[in-house]
């Protein structure tokens, strides 16, 4: 084993240093190598010693805030610096982001916020001599944090312009503002019951919603509640609940889940008494939604293939959860907001297109095919379904209806399709952002 480096015995040494080394390197891996938060996080631990499950949570909570107010937190830094901006040296920038998202946004002393930033930079042999830079930045901000906070526009400051302009341009400023108000929010935890909802609100403290998910009233412990070990409910967002509803699977068909892992809509499906086939292409992916079914005593006939290529006789209905580019769930991965771009968008669209139009050899005539997407891009979603539907002929679109599901209005678009923003369900605090069409096949 090589010797551990300088910087390594001093993260190690100082209390709280390790979490926050952590969360730095997370946040650097998953900007500049464009991955997801919990995959950089994996990646960044360091593998001889692990931190412990409160440490690593701290880790985690950090770099979630630092990436949900990513843009605040530069805009108050860029006041304090020339124009040449944070130098881009080892950690530097990583370390005083997370430190001001704690000084702003967590409840972490500012001594502690403050020195151990400086203790990480320290550490770090690229970073080292920005010390004192480091030291007089995160002070500043600590100093003016209520000058800094009265300011702060997540509008402004937390969405990319392309993205804000993007959205507005669909949805209208209101609506964004809205919206970007939602995503700096931590998110609620959401259940999807397959008992007696009610009775299972009841039990959990939480609040029956009028699309039928419970949402739970504080963040708990899931496998500790009433319910879990007998298969009661599933966690679930509110909004992911619904494109699996809308389908309408019933006992006695046959219904195909073509983009299945982590399984939450086929074991919806499969609970309707339908015989459901999910499809996932990665083998790893399935032991998740597996094990998932196994705890609510459900089972589907799982099939590992690339949905683009699967082959089956016609089925009653098709459930086509694309991958996307998830920017509708932001509230919990806001590392999105960062890390995709434009031409992931584009790029998805075009797969997203390939699964649809293979998706729809395998429905049946008269048979129901339900494309949805977490995703806010119209590219992904309205313009997706119209473009591709003028291609179609042999398909028509369902509208959804307002009032089904306890959908409301606002979520119904003038042509039919389910379209649900952050900001919808407000009175209950939001949910993620969704795009669902419901087609049918009039024609062989």
């Amino acid at each position: 084993m090589p010797p551990k480096s300088a910087g390594h015995r001093r993260t190690a040494a100082v209390p709280g240093l390790a979490a926050r080394a952590l969360a730095a390197r997370a946040i650097r891996r998953a900007l500049g190598e464009r991955r997801s938060l919990d995959e950089a996080l994996h990646l960044a631990q360091d593998r001889n010693t692990a931190l412990d499950p409160a440490d690593f949570a701290l880790a985690r909570a950090i770099a979630v805030v630092t990436f949900r107010r990513m843009g605040t937190i530069r805009h108050a830094l860029a006041a304090r610096l020339s124009e040449e901006g944070l130098p881009d040296a080892g950690i530097l920038r990583e370390a005083i982001w997370s430190g001001a998202a704690q000084i702003l946004f967590m409840e972490v002393p500012d001594h502690a916020a403050v020195d151990l930033a400086v203790e990480l930079v320290k550490s770090d042999r690229l970073a080292l001599h920005y010390a004192r830079l480091a030291n007089a930045l995160l002070r500043g901000i600590a100093r003016d944090r209520d000058t800094v906070l009265a300011a702060a526009d997540p509008f402004a400051y937390d969405l990319p312009a392309w993205l804000r302009e993007r959205w507005t341009a669909a949805y209208g400023e209101v609506a964004v503002r809205e919206i970007a108000a939602m995503f700096i929010r931590p998110p609620h935890v959401d259940l999807t019951p397959f008992r007696d909802a009610s009775a299972l609100a009841a039990s959990t403290g939480g609040t029956l919603l009028p699309t039928g998910s419970i949402r739970l009233a504080d963040q708990m412990a899931i496998p500790s509640l009433p319910g879990y070990a007998e298969g009661a409910f599933q966690v679930q967002d509110a909004a992911s609940a619904l494109p699996a509803r809308l389908l309408g699977a019933r006992t006695g068909e046959r219904i195909l889940d073509l983009c299945a892992a982590p399984g939450g809509k086929t074991a919806q499906l499969a609970a309707t008494g339908a015989t459901v086939t999910s499809v996932e292409r990665s083998a790893q992916r399935t032991e998740r939604l597996q094990a998932n079914l196994a705890r609510l005593g459900l089972s589907t006939d799982l099939v590992i293939a690339d949905g683009a290529t699967y082959e089956a006789p016609p089925f009653d209905g098709v459930l086509l959860d694309a991958p996307c580019s998830a920017t509708g769930t932001i509230r919990r991965h806001p590392e999105i907001v960062w890390t995709k771009t434009l031409e992931d968008i584009l790029g998805l669209a075009r797969s997203q297109r390939r699964l649809l139009d293979h998706a729809a050899t395998l429905v049946r005539p008269g048979g129901r095919l339900v494309y949805a997407t977490c995703s806010l891009e119209p590219e992904e979603g309205e313009e997706q379904i119209l473009g591709w539907l003028a291609m179609q002929p042999g398909f028509v679109l369902e509208p959804v209806s307002a009032g089904e599901l306890g959908i409301d209005m606002e979520a119904v678009t003038p042509e039919g399709f389910l379209r649900v923003l952050p900001s919808h369900l407000k009175a209950w605090g939001g949910v993620d952002g969704f795009f669902a069409a419901r087609l049918k096949r009039i024609a062989g």
